[in-house]
Order: structure tokens, then sequence, then C-alpha cells
């Protein structure tokens, strides 16, 4: 189907072909170099000589040269002059073009190799061949307008890249956006305008990448080793959880996407390494809300000849120097609530949790009785599940979304926990804890089994949930029992959702938020 262009979309074209037939080139394969950014020179300016003090690289004053590259955001032709507001990579500036700094108007007709690079900037500026959204690259000086504003100003423009599309353009007045660029499944198709117009888009997944910086470092200065491990396997296992399933054409053998690095982190700790992690995606066939995404980013990591007791330990050291290398503070505010990710924090066992938030004593109760609590809370096909999974359902409905503060749910039932170590001085409890921050599971870790036949025993239980109907039961992994008879180490893992601990460290409201691009509907073009 052909193309329908809006009239300022062919206007847009017919600049293009204007600047063309001018000789300019509106998409050049040449370098540009860059000599500074918005954010670095207002940070840097100084009106007085002065050396650099602080966090600024340099200081910056009036006359200083500088080359400067971005979106063409705002113009006002003024006369003699023009005003431009550039948007680069930090931040925005403004660009000032004077008619004295440049040659005459070209008269039609001139031959476009003859014009200087001056007669070609004023063709481009004063005719109006720029528009919102053009990529260029300036050159000329640093100074302070006669208001205060620090800009540059251009004694050279170059056309880097013209935009054929409308930005939307947001208007801003006392903190407030006007005419926004603010339909969610408009921005989530679209994140690379909304990461244009919107302000603190970007902020957002660059504190992201900080997040996932800072949790590197940490794990590296510890001396545990980044790998990588298969997406397509041939058993979903790790987790429990349904997957993508897909087809190997060579092998002819049906695969899944990983739902889990676990099995094979292990393998790596029976083969001899001193600590593993892998930051990577996991892909699950479930809900989609503002809490889950059926791909979506998490860090596992195994440590030999440690428990889950010292991992508690170790996740709030990481989680408080996380907290601070995103937002300067061991504080951040969600809503109307402020969390604060100093350790130490509060360790509460599930089935205390559950008996303090709805006055029922689990550990007491047979099977039955457990299911009954269960119907009590609205779980449905309760006879589908066993006592384990009835906890954990009931756990869910009741006690989940009251936990605020970082807080560690322990010692959960071994019906939950097919890959946990059995509680050293709890008859039928693991050495397992899961993280809750604002009423959301944040992590997930175990003292590791490393019993080869009590994991096989566990393996054959998972079996019979799933031939009582449940999906997300785990099948048997012959290569990581194998695996495990050739010994592994006493071991402690955990599991860290970045998406949504990103949400916690930004303060956003859904996955759809810190995710560039979330999985959404094809789009009907």
């Amino acid at each position: 189907m052909e193309q329908q262009l809006s009239e300022q979309e062919q206007v847009r074209r017919q600049s293009l072909q204007t600047m063309r037939n001018l000789g300019i080139d509106p998409y050049p394969a040449a370098e540009y170099v860059v000599t500074g950014y918005s954010k670095d020179i207002k940070a840097g300016f100084e009106d007085e000589q002065s050396a650099p003090a602080g966090d600024v690289k340099k200081i910056w004053h009036s006359g200083d040269e500088v080359s400067i590259a971005g979106r063409l955001m705002s113009r006002r032709i003024m006369g003699k002059a023009s005003f431009i507001e550039l948007q680069d990579a930090k931040g925005r500036i403004q660009v000032y073009v004077s008619r004295d700094d440049i040659q005459a108007p070209v008269e039609d007709g001139t031959d476009p190799a003859t014009l200087t690079a001056e007669q070609q900037m004023y063709n481009v500026v004063f005719k109006k061949l720029l528009d919102i959204g053009d990529f260029i690259g300036i050159r000329g000086f640093v100074f302070r307008t006669q208001t205060g504003e620090i800009s540059v100003h251009a004694k050279r423009l170059t056309v880097l890249s013209k935009s054929l599309r409308v930005l939307p353009i947001v208007k801003y007045k006392d903190g407030v956006a006007y005419d926004g660029f603010n339909d969610p499944e408009q921005r989530y198709r679209q994140r690379y305008v909304d990461l244009v117009v919107n302000e603190g888009v970007k902020d957002t997944f660059l504190k992201r990448a900080t997040i996932l910086r800072t949790m590197r470092q940490v794990f590296d200065e510890a001396g545990y080793t980044e790998v990588e491990t298969p997406i397509l396997q041939t058993i979903a296992g790790g987790a429990s959880a349904r997957p993508f399933i897909t087809h190997h054409n060579t092998l002819d053998v049906d695969m899944y996407l990983r739902i889990a690095t676990e099995l094979y982190l292990k393998r790596l700790i029976v083969g001899g390494f001193d600590g593993v992690y892998e930051i990577g995606k996991n892909f699950r066939n479930e809900g989609m809300d503002r809490s889950h995404n059926p791909e979506f980013t998490c860090m596992e990591l195994y440590v030999p000849y440690k428990d889950y007791n010292w991992m508690m330990t170790f996740t709030e050291q990481l989680l408080e120097r996380i907290a601070i290398a995103v937002n300067g503070t061991t504080k951040v505010q969600i809503g109307d609530r402020e969390i604060d990710f100093k350790a130490p924090y509060r360790r509460l066992p599930i089935l205390d949790a559950i008996k303090e938030k709805t006055g029922y004593d689990l550990e007491q109760m047979t099977e039955d009785e457990v299911r009954e609590v269960a119907k009590k809370y609205g779980v449905e096909d309760t006879d589908k599940m066993g006592r384990g999974k009835l906890i954990d359902e009931i756990f869910g409905e009741t006690c989940e979304g009251q936990f605020v503060h970082p807080t560690f749910i322990t010692d959960y039932p071994v019906e939950m926990s097919p890959l946990t170590k059995m509680h050293r001085s709890k008859p039928g409890l693991t050495e397992r804890f899961e993280l809750m921050v604002n009423g959301k599971e944040l992590a997930n870790a175990y003292s590791e089994l490393n019993d080869p036949i009590d994991q096989y025993n566990r393996f054959l239980e998972q079996m019979k949930l799933a031939d009582k109907g449940d999906d997300e039961a785990m099948v048997i992994d012959h290569d990581f029992m194998r695996a495990l008879e050739y010994g592994m180490p006493p071991t402690s893992g955990i599991g860290i959702g970045i998406d949504r601990l990103t949400i916690l460290m930004t303060g956003q409201p859904t996955i759809q938020e810190v995710m560039l691009f979330p999985t959404m509907k094809p789009e009907d073009f």
C-alpha cells in the first residue's frame, strides 16, 4: 500500500530535495567530531578564568571553541539572528546564528558546487530548510547571552541527518507537560520518540545501566566470573514456569527458551568455578501485567561453600550499594512510600508470616485443612495443588502485598522448593528465602541441594504434581543429575529480577516503564 504523507511530511521532503539541489548532502557519511556536550558546557562554564573543580572535568569560558551535535528541538528567526535549541546525548543548549557571520543569500540558479560552507549554512537556516528533529552539527564558541543563558555562537552548521517525520512537541509550564506524547501504547511502541520528547525517560534507562554496572562491580570485586549459558534448551528447567516452545529443524527436536539459568550455572560449580553469575534474558509463557513481561532480565549468582544465611547478608550489602550508586542514598521514593535499602532487613519464616497476617497456623494442619484455608481466600483449582503450592498461594493472597520494606521471607516447605537443601533444624522445611519489597518478590535464594539422591526424589515428586495437572511442575533433567553425582560443594545461589529492581530504584509504576521495548501485540501498519 502506498504511504500516505501528511502536509508537513511533504514539506520536509521538499526541503530535503532543496538541500540536495543546493549541493548539501542531508545524510553525510563522514565522521563528525564532537568536542563538548550541553550538560558539561553548562556545568563547567565560568565567566572568569579558573581551574576545574569538583566533578567538572573541564571549565568552559567565553570564546572557547567547541563542536557539538544533536537534534534541533526548536528555532526562532529574529531579523539578523536565529536561535536554535539543540538536544544532544546529555541535554539541551541554545545555539545562536547571526547573519553577520555568514555571506549574503544565494540567488536561485547558482551552481551548488560554487557555494561556500557559510553560504550553505545561510540557506539551511534562513531559508527554513531545517525542521524540528533534524540532526545538525555546530562549530563555534561558547558564550553567555545578555539574558545570562550559556549558549554556543555558531560559526559553521552541518546537516547530519534530515528528519522526515514530525516529532510531537511537548510543552512544559510549571513542571506540567502539555500536548504530551503520553499514550502508554504509543510510548512503548515508539520508544525512540518517547526518549526524544519526554523528560526523564532516558534517565530511567541510564539508571538501569548504573544498576547493572554496579552489580557487576560488586561481583567482580568478590572474584566471581560472569558466564553465558544456553538460551535454547532441550529441557525447560531451573524454575516452575510454562516455557515457550520452538522447533530446531536440523536436529528435528522441540526446544525451549530458557525459563532460568540455574541448572547450567550449578554445572559450572561442579566444574570448579569459585562463584559464577549470569545476567541475561529468561522467557516464561505466562500472563502480562504491570509487573510481569514474558521476556525479562534476571541475574543469577552461585557461590560455593556458602549458605542462605550468608546470601541474605550479601544481598543486603549489594542492594544498599546499588541504591547509593543510582540515587545517592539508600532511600527510594515510590509513589507516597519511602523505602530504605539500608541493611539489615527483617527475616521472617513464611509460616510465621501467614500466621501473623491471617491467624492461621498452617504448620499444624494437614494438606486437606490447608486446602480449606486456601479456598477461604479465593484460591481456585486447589485440587491440582500439593501442600506446598497451597501455602504459596495463601501467602500470595494474604501476605505478599503487605511487605513494603525489604523483608526476607524464609524457610519454605519442601514441596515449594525442589532444588533447595532441607532445613538443618526444621523438618519439612527448606533453607530458602524470597526478598519482598513494595509488595513484590525481588529475589529468590537457596542453600542449594547438592545431594543427588534427594534431588532425584524431589524431581519424582514434581512429576506427581504434573500428573495432578500442575503445568508449572519441573521435569527431570538427567544431565544435571549426572553432574550432581560427580559432586557439587555446598553452595548458595540467588536470582534477582533486574526489571523489578529497576522499578524499585527508579520509582517507576510498571515493568513497561523500565523495559526499552516491552512485549506487545504486532502493530497493524
